[in-house]
């Protein structure tokens, strides 16, 4: 909105008459309380009444009306009021019951003072009044008065309102006494006499040379008593001083993880009003404001404010630490910094949004109380820069590359944005703030766009993974965690994301889960059954996720030429999988029966890596083939060759699945026992049937050795058998 325009359209004449009226009404219903108060209260507060008497939309029966509202709180008869006709007369009678009032012996000194002020301005009313029968000289007499009380602080340094309540209200009493002779010497059309227009000219140069000082002395107020702005102080917590949610989806667990908090955008938010400038000088800008107004240089005034509050709106940002960047900065900024810039962001969005801005506003409907329609003028020009300097940021963020490490910072703008909607709505309500709505709506509807676009992107690279070596050791792949730990962290956001990929497509994923394990075909039917069950789009989404993660854990799988180590790395993973979902929200978007079933999975999985690791050399504890043909003899050379094959393969089984390594230690203790069981049962079996059959030198190995050395397994440190008593 052109600024220039709606000063001119909306400030650029006087008030209309019903306007006038209302305020006048409204007005003494004020005066009217504030009068019974100062009787009660035995205190005048004298700026006040001059914010009331300066305006000059206030006529002189207003002031009568004051005055009689006064009397007659203070209990005085009205009776002696005498009968008036004219306005010499009215004058007299307002003067009248001025003095009536200053007879009252319960008069504080500040009401003696007040009464004393009033009178001075009837009587000023009263020369002027004089004037029209007697002609100008009397009114070039005052305003060579005038000019002077006004000259003299033009060759003073100091400020005014520095030299104590008594001049400022003197000055203003001058002040608006000139424009009153200025607008009466305007109205006798006095243009046809050239001394007569000279005194016109000369009137108008002494007020444009006290609007002038007017509005220095505005400024100076505004910034000399601006308060210190102390966000530290306030109890919005810092996302910085929050775990970085991105910075904990990598490849390593970390207990800290699960403790996790995201700082909320917008749960428990409360509006805070602060004291932008020193309460105490309130009252004198709205007394200068009310001034320049009544003196048509509401313009002026206004551009000062919002001159002034600009200054002082930067400021904020600056302590908030937000720095002035280009889109194009933003663009080319390092992920690391950008990072950093998205906190400071949030933390300063909210700050400014629900601290600085309402206050903001407040202090417009302060100082310019009783033009309502300038109020959310000046809010919107001295603040429009700053909010959208806010959104700009915001539009950077949302049209850079998509990249998933991106979008949980893109995730939780998404959500400070939405969460502020009201209070932005609230604060630019008005004609003059709907470009600021409009900014807003546009780019949290490009944040949306960005979170859906990151979102694909995040699983297409998922689905793009590729490996060409194996996995070392088995264990639990990067991939992985990084899918699952990405994916927990998602479920912070779930109201979000199920708005936001609500009707996104997630394609035909479950055709890429692959036959991975023996599981019926009435399960698998189950299964396609229940995932097409209608569920949040965001399970929806992560159930493709993981499908998708599950078929590239299957490929990487068969890089491994042992067998057995294919199924042990896929129990690993999908136990880590289900273990993610169990203990976390995913629960709730996955569902039991996808745990049921991912549990007979990595079981399935447990027990192909047995029966592929330990089938050939449990063959060998068996008692088939060892005995001499056509009797029921021991071969005692067959028997010596499966003792000496049989230590040979666990020798070589120990030396490699000790480099192997199952994280979770529950599950590494329940494959140990599990395989355990299984050999030294059969070992203590056969060597307890023929160890009459063989010298004890051909029996490397104790059962009890076998079991401790199979405790070692799976720990990730590769380990040989050179001493069997080396325990």
């Amino acid at each position: 909105m052109n600024g220039a325009k709606t000063f001119d359209g909306i400030m650029g004449g006087e008030m209309v008459r019903e306007e006038r009226t209302a305020m006048t009404t409204n007005m003494m219903k004020e005066v009217s309380r504030e009068a019974r108060g100062v009787v009660n209260g035995g205190k005048v507060l004298f700026l006040w009444f001059w914010g009331f008497f300066g305006n000059s939309r206030f006529c002189l029966g207003s002031v009568i009306l004051v005055a009689l509202v006064i009397l007659s709180a203070m209990g005085d008869g009205i009776s002696m009021i005498p009968t008036v006709e004219g306005e010499e007369n009215v004058i007299a009678a307002a003067q009248h019951i001025v003095r009536t009032l200053g007879t009252n012996q319960n008069l504080t000194d500040d009401m003696k003072k007040f009464l004393a002020d009033l009178n001075s301005r009837l009587s000023t009313m009263t020369v002027f009044t004089e004037s029209k029968g007697e002609g100008i000289s009397e009114i070039e007499e005052r305003l060579n008065f005038l000019q002077e009380k006004v000259m003299n602080w033009e060759s003073d340094q100091s400020m005014i309102w520095e030299s104590g309540p008594e001049e400022a209200s003197e000055y203003l009493l001058a002040v608006d006494e000139v424009r009153r002779l200025t607008e009466s010497l305007g109205s006798l059309s006095l243009n046809e006499d050239v001394e007569e227009n000279k005194l016109l000219c000369r009137a108008h140069n002494v007020l444009q040379m006290a609007m002038d000082r007017l509005e220095e002395e505005f400024c100076y107020i505004l910034v000399q008593n601006r308060q210190p702005f102390e966000p530290e102080h306030m109890s919005f917590r810092s996302s910085e001083d929050l775990l970085d949610v991105y910075s904990t989806i990598s490849i390593e667990d970390d207990p800290v993880e699960d403790s996790l908090q995201r700082d909320s955008c917008s749960k428990g938010a409360e509006e805070f009003i602060i004291d932008l400038v020193h309460p105490d000088v309130i009252l004198d800008l709205k007394c200068i404001a009310n001034v320049m107004f009544t003196s048509s240089y509401d313009r002026e005034c206004c551009q000062a404010f919002i001159s002034i509050r600009k200054d002082a709106l930067d400021e904020c940002l600056f302590i908030l630490e937000v720095e002035k960047l280009s889109i194009e900065d933003v663009l080319r900024m390092d992920w690391s910094s950008l990072n950093c810039k998205i906190k400071k962001w949030i933390r300063a969005m909210k700050i400014f949004v629900r601290v600085y801005l309402p206050s903001e506003k407040r202090l417009c409907e302060q100082i310019f109380e009783g033009f309502e329609s300038i109020i959310p003028i000046c809010f919107f020009e001295s603040s429009k820069a700053s909010i959208l300097h806010l959104l700009n940021f915001g539009e950077a963020i949302a049209i850079g590359p998509r990249q998933p490490e991106k979008l949980f910072g893109i995730l939780d703008m998404y959500e400070v944005l939405a969460g502020l909607l009201p209070d932005m709505d609230t604060l630019f309500s008005d004609d003059a703030g709907s470009s600021v709505r409009t900014e807003r709506h546009e780019v949290i509807q490009r944040l949306g766009d960005s979170v859906r676009g990151t979102f694909v992107e995040f699983r297409n690279a998922v689905g793009s993974n590729t490996s060409t070596i194996p996995f070392a050791g088995g264990g639990i792949h990067h991939l992985t965690k990084y899918v699952m730990n990405f994916i927990k962290a998602l479920t912070e956001y779930s109201d979000t994301l199920n708005l936001l990929l609500e009707d996104q497509d997630v394609g035909d994923t479950m055709s890429l889960l692959p036959n991975m394990n023996p599981v019926t075909e009435e399960e698998n039917e189950s299964e396609s059954s229940s995932y097409s069950v209608s569920v949040s789009p965001l399970a929806h989404h992560l159930r493709s996720i993981t499908s998708i993660l599950e078929s590239k854990l299957d490929s990487k799988s068969k890089l491994y030429r042992d067998g057995s180590l294919q199924h042990f790395f896929l129990m690993n993973n999908i136990y880590y999988m289900v273990q993610k979902v169990k203990s976390s929200e995913l629960r709730v978007l996955f569902g039991d029966d996808w745990i049921r079933k991912h549990n007979v999975k990595f079981q399935q999985h447990a027990i192909s890596y047995e029966r592929a690791a330990w089938t050939s050399i449990l063959a060998l504890l068996k008692d088939e083939g060892i005995y001499n043909p056509g009797s029921h003899s021991v071969s005692k050379t067959v028997l010596k060759e499966r003792f000496r094959s049989f230590n040979l393969a666990f020798e070589e089984i120990y030396k490699s699945q000790t480099g192997w390594l199952i994280p979770d230690i529950h599950l590494r203790e329940d494959l140990r026992i599990s395989t355990s069981l299984k050999v030294i049962q059969a070992y203590r079996t056969f060597t307890g049937r023929h160890v009459n059959h063989i010298s004890d030198k051909y029996i490397k190995y104790s059962a009890d050795d076998l079991q401790n050395y199979l405790l070692d397994l799976f720990e990730g440190s590769p380990r040989s058998l050179h001493n069997p008593h080396r325990r």
